[in-house]
């Protein structure tokens, strides 16, 4: 069985578009993209580095596809080269109902996410990790295929923008298996997949009159 596991970096309000910068997706007239540069350290670094240190499959949508394909494959020489030759060596899974030209080595369109993720899921091989592709988290989450999130959450307030969560997302409880708080505030968390959501009751046993007042209110207000 292969896990997927969602790797994404969020503003506080959970804006995740256009981390690496201002022309990586301005699109619905994002300002802010480049957000993580400014506050990215070693420990960040680090914690990346463990991200894609393990065997992995990078699984992608469409958008951030083409934002990779466009930089990846010309990166072996840069600052950024022992994860461009990581990212250029792996299958790269692309989420597409398009007739989209896979022009990065070693890349395999699918279709129909949801089936197709699931498919792979069964099989044998390493991790499947996300990067950006909130189109695609969503349809992950609505279908409740991913298994582990790896969130970076950075100090900064967006305001807008393309969001990790959204109302499609099922509920699920999740377990906080590791964290980290970097020198610039990023606050790193690694969950995992724990069951469902469990529920409890802070009121008061019996609840008073003034609660029950309150309870009528709030159906009449539906």
């Amino acid at each position: 069985m292969r896990k997927v596991i969602v790797g994404a970096m969020v503003s506080l309000d959970g804006v995740m578009q256009a981390p690496g910068g201002p022309q990586e997706d301005p699109t619905g007239g994002f300002g802010y993209g480049g957000w993580v540069a400014p506050l990215a350290d070693e420990v960040f670094g680090e914690e990346i580095d463990k991200l894609f240190g393990q065997r992995f499959d990078l699984l992608l949508g469409r958008k951030t596809y083409e934002i990779f394909a466009a930089h990846w494959p010309y990166a072996e020489d840069g600052p950024d080269d022992s994860i461009a030759r990581t990212f250029n060596s792996i299958t790269k899974y692309v989420a597409t109902r398009r007739g989209l030209e896979l022009t990065w080595k070693d890349s395999v369109a699918l279709r129909d996410a949801a089936s197709d993720v699931a498919r792979l899921k069964r099989e044998d091989g390493p991790a499947l990790v996300t990067q950006g592709s909130s189109d695609l988290i969503r349809t992950l989450l609505a279908e409740e295929l991913v298994d582990e999130i790896h969130l970076f959450t950075f100090p900064v307030v967006l305001g807008g923008g393309k969001r990790l969560f959204d109302d499609g997302a099922q509920a699920a409880a999740f377990k906080l298996a590791a964290s980290r708080e970097s020198p610039n505030g990023i606050v790193i968390a690694r969950y995992v997949r724990d069951g469902a959501v469990t529920t409890g009751d802070f009121a008061m046993d019996p609840p008073t009159a003034a609660e029950l007042a309150r309870r009528e209110k709030m159906q009449r207000e539906k």
